[in-house]
């Protein structure tokens, strides 16, 4: 083969195999809609990039990506979904359900990944998980139906509690389905439930007030957006009044809450990187199957137990993905 020849096959052999479907010099554009994290440089965002690039693309060489952020807030999400529209990405990747409600409203042609979704057939972004049907699909965590083990487990860890505050955001999608799911779990566990609603921040102060007349000695927090954008705050108020806490998100149990059983979000986050690429190699969100969370995580901080005077069951213990001493 003549040098020129052999350098040229060389080089193409080195270039990135992606996106497939994309017209000859055209880079991909993703946008990205979070409403869990406030900043793409954050572990959990930075996972969707670690994706991609071990599928071969790099943000700023061969993929560009738009970074949306609607820190917690849902009624920024509509205005930053059409901006993505507007800028005509190639892909829509929404981190949970009401960004993911937000971005099919902006758009029924653009392929729309999700990354988190407690219930996308319930919620209507799909018509079944196998076949989605529109030009939405990504991946599915079954958050109601773990509610009730994790409840479980906060009973386990801590059986002297009776009285569980069940901190929920009625603007959540699936909240009241997850209520009714720990409320079916309660009594066999002999624990009464406090449901304390939320809709922001503002409110955690009076929710802890409202907790104390209660006279709660636990407190299970549904997983919302809000709460894992403000979970320095709560977490602050839920030591000062020495609740055992049961998470949905391990990023809280680090921090100081005591456990959460959840899947990893880093993970699907991760994966969330593999429907982009399939799709910029010309697939259709309509023939992408649902992916759901098969392994969950059970993690225990073993310093904030001992600040609490809990003695943590050996058989939990075992049983737990992660101590964090």
């Amino acid at each position: 083969m003549h040098l020129d020849a052999l350098s040229l096959a060389l080089v193409l052999l080195a270039a990135p195999l992606v996106a497939g479907a994309q017209p000859p010099g055209k880079m991909p554009r993703i946008g990205v809609l979070l409403t869990l994290y406030s900043s793409p440089v954050e572990d959990t965002p930075q996972a969707f990039r670690d994706g991609l690039r071990a599928l071969g693309y790099i943000e700023g060489h061969n993929i560009a990506i738009e970074w949306r952020s609607a820190e917690g807030q849902y009624d920024q999400l509509a205005a930053l979904a059409a901006d993505l529209v507007r800028l005509r990405v190639d892909v829509i990747v929404a981190d949970v359900t009401r960004a993911t409600l937000a971005a099919r409203q902006a758009t029924a042609t653009i392929p729309i990944v999700i990354m988190v979704a407690a219930d996308p057939v319930g919620n209507g972004l799909v018509s079944s998980l196998a076949h989605p049907g529109g030009n939405v699909t990504g991946l599915s965590i079954l958050l109601p139906e773990i509610s009730a083990k994790r409840l479980q487990l906060l009973a386990e860890a801590a059986p002297a509690v009776s009285r569980v505050a069940v901190l929920w955001n009625p603007g959540s999608p699936y909240h009241k389905t997850l209520l009714k799911e720990v409320e079916a779990a309660a009594p066999s566990l002999r624990l009464h439930l406090v449901p304390i609603a939320v809709q922001g921040p503002g409110e955690f102060e009076g929710a802890f007030a409202a907790m104390a007349r209660a006279q709660v000695n636990a407190l299970f927090v549904a997983d919302d957006p809000m709460f894992v954008i403000s979970r320095t705050r709560l977490l602050g108020l839920a030591t000062k009044t020495r609740l055992p806490t049961m998470f949905a998100h391990r990023d809280f149990v680090p921090a100081g809450g005591l456990m959460s059983y959840g899947p990893n979000l880093s993970e699907r986050f991760r994966l969330a990187a593999t429907y982009v690429d399939k799709i910029l190699k010309g697939a259709k969100p309509a023939d992408l199957p649902v992916d759901q969370a098969a392994k969950l995580e059970f993690v225990i901080n073993l310093k904030t137990a001992k600040a609490l005077g809990l003695t943590i069951p050996p058989s939990l213990l075992l049983r737990a993905d992660q101590l964090i001493q």
